[in-house]
């Protein structure tokens, strides 16, 4: 296969981690004989430092050329920190969501054995954790009106929804829930919100077309403190945007780190991929961010592009890195390796997946020894 893959690094940490899902690629290239042409493009701080547009015309037009679109992360504290800033880095982003149409965001979250005491939860809470989240990502409140009146002491956000909106992404979830536990969970508020009335409405009435799916429905405040009580009780869960955000990331700290969580930004002829973690910018160059959630984005790009055995390799590739110790502070205090060390053993493994209980060649004299 031939792909042309468009790459943002972003802001902070996201090139470094960036790097290391271009390097997990690059071997994927290698061993399975692939093409992936990279194209680099800017958007967020970087590109408001370097044309005053947080999403450059050019980025755009090589986002809608490209086969896939890989991204680092997005922010700086300069503009964080000042309130009155009238361009934002998160412009950039929402814009592209809007401009590609990428409406359904797909967020996975695992709980890995060998990392399950790093989790603030308990074991038996979370053993056996496999989740799916599905967010509704171009409509609801982030996208509707806002209004701020003269003097300054009333503000209006407001929240609407088609029953096209909520239809497409849906299909979506139930076809996920089809290849995985055949259960989906509706995250709404439908005993106060009109919104969440037409999702719960429009979600039930698309049921009888998936009747080996079994569904459900939570308000969002319960579903929240069932993720605490237990996460291992949901498969696929469907939700509106700001839900969404919140819903999915809370379920990030399940599994012990933030750095292992990546994600999908899908449309009808677009897709991106990127790690969930901010742009950290207080590790940045450093040589210390968790690569794993770049890498495993990477690995839902190649699910996107059809690679699926090349996607398992890659995620065979972390959980071996994960189960070595071979994983940056966050993961391992005691003997931590670095962010491009830890790309250079997922590439190895997956150049040389006979050799996986073998010294690495590439891991570097002195930090650890594989038996």
């Amino acid at each position: 296969m031939k792909a042309n893959i468009t790459v943002i690094p972003g802001d902070g940490i996201g090139p470094e981690v960036t790097a290391q899902a271009k390097k997990a690629l690059l071997a994927v290239a290698d061993t399975f004989d692939h093409t992936f042409l990279f194209k680099e493009a800017a958007m967020g701080a970087c590109a408001i430092d370097a044309t005053g547009n947080p999403l450059p015309e050019e980025t755009l037009s090589l986002c809608r050329a490209g086969d896939a679109i890989l991204f680092g992360a997005i922010g700086d504290p300069k503009y964080d920190n000042d309130p009155n800033a009238k361009v934002r880095p998160e412009q950039g982003l929402l814009r592209l969501r809007k401009e590609l149409g990428l409406f359904c965001n797909v967020r996975p979250v695992k709980a890995y054995d060998a990392l399950i005491e790093n989790s603030p939860l308990k074991r038996e809470r979370i053993e056996g954790t496999d989740i799916s989240i599905y967010r509704e990502l171009t409509g609801g409140i982030y996208f509707g009106i806002k209004e701020l009146s003269d003097d300054g002491k009333i503000a209006f956000d407001g929240c609407s929804y088609t029953v096209e909106e909520i239809e497409r992404i849906a299909h979506l979830a139930f076809q996920a829930a089809q290849q995985r536990r055949k259960k989906l969970t509706l995250v709404d508020k439908a005993n106060v919100l009109e919104t969440s009335r037409l999702w719960r409405k429009t979600v039930t009435a698309l049921a009888g077309n998936y009747p080996d799916v079994q569904v459900d429905f939570l308000f969002v405040d319960n579903a929240a403190m069932q993720l605490i009580l237990q996460p291992n009780q949901f498969d696929v869960i469907l939700t509106e945007n700001l839900f969404g955000d919140i819903i999915s990331d809370e379920a990030s700290v399940i599994g012990g780190s933030i750095g292992l969580l990546a994600s999908a930004s899908v449309g009808k002829e677009n897709a991106l991929f990127e790690p969930i973690h901010g742009s950290f910018p207080q590790a940045k160059g450093k040589d210390i961010a968790n690569p794993l959630a770049s890498i495993l984005s990477a690995a839902m790009l190649l699910q996107h592009l059809g690679l699926e055995k090349e996607a398992a390799v890659v995620e065979r590739a972390v959980e071996k890195s994960i189960e070595l110790g071979i994983t940056t502070e966050d993961l391992n205090k005691e003997n931590p390796f670095s962010t491009s060390k830890v790309g250079d053993f997922i590439a190895d493994y997956i150049q040389n997946q006979e050799d996986t209980d073998l010294n690495f060649q590439n891991i570097h004299m002195g930090q650890s020894t594989i038996i």
